[in-house]
């Protein structure tokens, strides 16, 4: 679930209420525009909000009379959840309570149309709002003595809220602790673990790291072309560390010459981080201002493997450079590979393995190879040549595939028809060969017109299956016709060659 909005609002009973804090989520709002549909009222300003909930709260002098939009037997409310008019509409269901003198107040998303209004027990959100809310009075009423104390904490509210609920969906973790600079003491209640630590870890602590690069580069051996690589890395970490919420603080440091980490996307267990951090993106033109570390990654971390985050980089060459020629004969592919280090790169691989695929081709029957180094496999599927490596190749230059021949089966022909045996018809029945030919040669007369109700054909057995649409049926019709008035055409010759053969033997 998510949150449209957040309000914390100063209300004294002597001096004007005021808007201390607010932050809304356009993206959230999209989502409750396309949910609720019709029924959407969109969120005003601050000052039409900040009245509309005061009238409601009957927190003003014009709101102590009877209203009965607000205190009509319909509008009997029991409990935090209000509905406020908002030009002549229903802003509904918006979560306030009030403590000790500031007003919090929250509208989650309801998922679902409003009209009909919904149960206040089949909206998850309203409860989820009520905890964050309830964090918020919790941060706020902590060693709070003095008016200076509570608007450090009103300026901490911002950093904290961006942390606590990013993007308007709400952490289930406590409060005072995502900040790390905050000074505020932790509760002395037992603190709670967030959803996604589902058990603890008793034993020898320890943070086990994973990180995985792929360059996908794209190589066109052109000068006029130029070459396009990225880099895509992920970090994945386990870690195993006693507490119910330990905190953890991962710390990244990129070599002298390393490219600084772009489009860098977190888990929602990172509780901070440097705004420097998120906005650097592969969009924007590399300069010497980009951020380029240390990356520190402060977080409460999952009982079980997680993906710390993504990122990208801009390296300047790509590790590995290959070229290839292709050349293509009937069903037989014939090419030669060349892949080479680059001087740039230490050999520090554990293996090396070059793929080969073959996309929309029949399984691999035949395979001819000569390599300078590894060894070449096919794929159980065969539709995948692997090429192992050895270490020590990559040392020694360009390694290469002199020759390499791959025959396959086709399950799919270019030929509406296959060549069908009629050697026996023709010796019995000359009339039955003449018109299959005739049939065949029309059929793919018709093919080569590409007609557009042709949508697939393939070879059943020894009859050739054809699947089409309406204008199809009306082409074959009239060649059947066409055959009828041949074969008739044929008997009727036949008839008068006997009946001719006849009279020239009684004369």
């Amino acid at each position: 679930m998510a949150l449209r909005g957040l309000w914390l609002i100063s209300h004294e009973q002597e001096a004007q209420s005021t808007v201390l804090f607010s932050r809304r989520y356009p993206t959230v709002e999209k989502r409750a525009q396309f949910f609720n549909g019709p029924s959407y009222v969109p969120i005003p300003e601050d000052g039409p909000f900040l009245k509309a909930l005061l009238f409601q709260l009957r927190l003003t002098d014009e709101g102590q009379h009877f209203a009965e939009c607000r205190d009509g037997c319909s509008r009997i409310n029991k409990t935090s959840v209000y509905t406020l008019q908002v030009e002549r509409k229903d802003l509904w269901p918006v979560v306030a309570f009030r403590k000790s003198g500031l007003i919090y107040v929250g509208l989650p998303l309801v998922e679902q149309s409003l009209m009909p209004r919904p149960s206040l027990f089949s909206i998850s959100g309203i409860s989820q709002a009520f905890d964050f809310l309830s964090g918020l009075l919790a941060f706020m009423n902590s060693n709070q003595k003095s008016e200076a104390e509570r608007s450090a904490k009103v300026a901490q509210l911002p950093s904290l809220v961006m942390q606590a609920c990013p993007l308007g969906t709400p952490l289930d973790a406590n409060l005072n602790g995502s900040l790390e600079n905050s000074h505020v003491a932790v509760s002395s209640h037992t603190q709670k673990p967030p959803a996604w630590r589902s058990n603890t870890y008793k034993g020898k602590p320890q943070v086990n790291i994973c990180i995985i690069e792929k360059v996908k580069s794209v190589q066109y051996d052109q000068r006029d072309v130029a070459d396009m690589w990225q880099v895509y890395g992920t970090i994945t970490c386990k870690c195993d560390i006693e507490g119910t919420a330990p905190n953890v603080t991962v710390g990244l440091n990129l070599p002298a010459n390393g490219s600084p980490l772009q489009d860098i996307l977190v888990h929602p267990c990172v509780t901070s981080l440097d705004s420097a951090i998120l906005t650097s993106s592969s969009v924007d033109a590399m300069d010497d201002s980009a951020f380029s570390g240390p990356y520190k990654f402060p977080l409460i971390p999952p009982s079980d493997l997680f993906n710390l985050c993504f990122y990208t980089s801009q390296v300047p060459v790509p590790p590995i450079l290959g070229f290839y020629q292709l050349k293509e004969e009937e069903s037989q592919w014939k090419f030669t590979i060349h892949l080479k280090l680059h001087e740039s790169m230490k050999n520090t691989f554990e293996y090396c393995k070059a793929y080969v695929p073959f996309f929309n081709r029949g399984p691999i029957t035949h395979l001819e190879y000569k390599i300078s180094y590894g060894q070449l496999e096919v794929s159980k599927e065969k539709s995948l040549l692997i090429w192992f490596i050895a270490k020590s190749a990559l040392w020694r230059g360009f390694i290469t595939t002199e020759y390499m021949a791959v025959l396959w089966y086709h399950q799919l022909t270019d030929q509406l028809f296959w060549p069908m045996e009629i050697g026996s018809i023709q010796k019995k029945t000359p009339t039955i060969r003449f018109s299959m030919l005739i049939l065949i040669i029309f059929v793919q007369n018709f093919n080569c017109a590409n007609l557009k109700g042709f949508e697939r054909y393939q070879k059943l057995g020894s009859v050739a299956a054809v699947r089409c649409k309406l204008p199809l049926l009306y082409y074959l019709l009239g060649s059947l016709l066409f055959l009828f008035a041949t074969y008739s055409a044929i008997i009727l010759l036949s008839i008068s060659e006997n009946c001719l053969f006849r009279i020239l033997q009684k004369s």
